[in-house]
């Protein structure tokens, strides 16, 4: 019997070893992250709001993050697959595993199914009304945005935000399928407002990838002035809805508005037609500092209050 070499051995564990890093890199475990801090909020408001108790609720919480995590992993393998052609000409996403090859088309729908049978199941378990909405998620980010909008509209990003808007109400449903509460659903505005001046951001860092892969962000087609002046019309929005966490918590309102108006002062005061990739970035950090402090406050006050 041959025995493998010690070349040979150590390009298999190599190979093993990086099995795991393949699926996280499949899946967008980043995404994931950000979406179950969405998803965990949106359970928050629903313990806060109908006085449930988190330990006889235990297992729906539980299965609310498996299921998230598996349909949002879903939604990501099945637009790596959909965007490999661009994905192989932009700098950030030319090495994931759907271009390189790691992930054949076969073995990435397989995966892609696969989660999201599991992860609906998963979150009909926790409450069918949290199934519907996982898949709404789904089927939004997959078919509107990446397989329509994404490549033939500067308005992608809108369309975009419906998919991203829905782990809270995933959350808030695992808990109850009650709606008519203006709680989540000044959660749910928040998101939608607060995804355009953020990835208007990214589209401007990445504004020579995007413009080479053909993607129609609204900076490549309409220029950067535009961008920014509807940076700032979303930053006025997203200032005044915070207003809208004000029944429930003026503590939490204050917060979101404060947060939101230092932004929105950020995004004025900062603005450079020369420097215009400097501005990006310092609004695509602020954003992601923005969004963490209105969850983590959403969280802490549901959960003590």
């Amino acid at each position: 019997m041959k025995t493998l070499n010690n070349e040979s051995q150590a390009n298999i564990s190599l190979e093993y070893s990086s099995i795991p890093k393949v699926f996280l890199d499949t899946i967008k475990i980043g995404i994931i992250k950000s979406n179950l801090i969405a998803m965990f909020a949106g359970l928050s408001l629903a313990l806060y709001v109908f006085d449930a108790s988190i330990v006889a609720n235990i297992v729906p919480i539980l299965l609310s993050f498996l299921g998230s995590s598996l349909i949002i992993g879903a939604a990501g393998v099945f637009n790596n697959l959909y965007d490999r052609d661009i994905d192989a000409i932009m700098e950030r996403t030319k090495k994931r595993p759907t271009v390189t090859g790691r992930v054949d088309t076969k073995s990435g729908l397989i995966l892609g199914f696969s989660i999201t049978l599991i992860g609906a199941i998963m979150l009909y378990i926790a409450s069918p009304s949290a199934a519907f909405f996982g898949l709404l998620g789904l089927f939004l980010y997959v078919i509107p945005y990446t397989m329509w909008t994404k490549r033939t509209t500067i308005y992608n990003t809108e369309v975009g935000s419906l998919s991203g808007a829905v782990p809270p109400l995933i959350g808030w449903a695992a808990i109850s399928p009650e709606l008519g509460h203006f709680e989540i659903w000044a959660l749910v505005v928040t998101m939608l407002l607060w995804q355009m001046p953020h990835f208007y951001g990214i589209a401007i860092r990445r504004f020579d990838e995007y413009k080479a892969a053909g993607v129609p962000m609204l900076p490549v087609v309409k220029g950067i002035g535009r961008t920014y002046v509807q940076t700032n019309v979303y930053l006025v929005l997203l200032l005044l809805s915070s207003f809208l966490f004000w029944p429930m918590s003026p503590f939490v309102a204050i917060v979101a508005f404060l947060v939101s108006l230092a932004w929105l002062i950020l995004s004025v005061a900062t603005f450079d037609k020369k420097e215009t990739k400097k501005w990006s970035q310092r609004m695509f950090i602020f954003s992601i500092n923005h969004i963490t402090i209105i969850f983590l406050v959403i969280i802490a006050y549901s959960l003590i209050a």
